[in-house]
């Protein structure tokens, strides 16, 4: 059951996760947070002490979220093939959905040293961040242990389709003018799992399946 407190945390990551998405940890002040919201800037720090605590909870709400649309694909009980075709689809459609994400995801990449994170001290969202890329590493390895997939790099491979997709829903008017099209629009995001599962198909998926000295290569 939501209660009044929750709802106004709910809000403040609403409102913050808009902001930092569009112009970073260091172009957002508390008081313009707190503007958005509807409340005092009092009563804000009574949520998040600090900007830096904000910042980790949008993050990690913002990771979350997209595992919790991860993760069914992950399970799913079928080939490596058409476990990764699905999880393209929930990657797709999570960033879609919340198009707040991608941005995010890729400014807080850049943005550690504005940040001042401790290094002793890793962001608490780093795991979830580390576990949603282990996961997509995982069965690309296990793809190509089975000879499903030719013996491509897990690493590289899951930096091009996380590359694909969260610098596809970041780049804006840019994206929006290669395409010609609105990018978060329901038939250019179909489109988009479209396209990645061609490369996938036409890319790395094994005509036959691999040897044994393919596979030790």
């Amino acid at each position: 059951m939501q209660t009044p407190a929750s709802d106004s945390r709910a809000k403040i990551l609403d409102i913050a996760e808009s902001l930092f998405s569009r112009r970073g940890y260091a172009g957002v002040g508390m008081r313009e947070v707190a503007l958005g919201v509807g409340l005092g800037k009092s009563s804000l720090f009574h949520h998040f002490p600090t900007k830096l605590e904000l910042y980790n909870e949008v993050l990690a709400r913002a990771l979350s979220r997209l595992g919790d649309s991860l993760a069914p694909a992950l399970r799913a009980t079928l080939d490596p093939a058409a476990r990764l075709e699905r999880l393209i689809d929930a990657l797709v459609d999570g960033l879609a959905e919340h198009p707040t994400t991608a941005r995010l995801a890729l400014r807080s990449l850049f943005e550690e040293d504005e940040v001042g994170y401790d290094p002793e001290a890793p962001p608490p969202y780093e795991e979830t961040l580390r576990q949603l890329i282990g996961g997509f590493q995982a069965l690309i390895a296990q793809g190509v242990e089975a000879g499903v997939f030719r013996p491509v790099s897990p690493g590289h491979l899951t930096q091009t389709l996380i590359g694909a997709t969260v610098y596809h829903f970041a780049s804006s008017d840019l994206g929006e003018e290669i395409l010609g099209n609105p990018i978060f629009s329901a038939d250019q995001v179909e489109e988009r799992k479209r396209e990645l599962k061609s490369l996938v198909r036409g890319g790395i998926v094994a005509d036959t399946p691999a040897t044994d000295s393919q596979r030790a290569r």
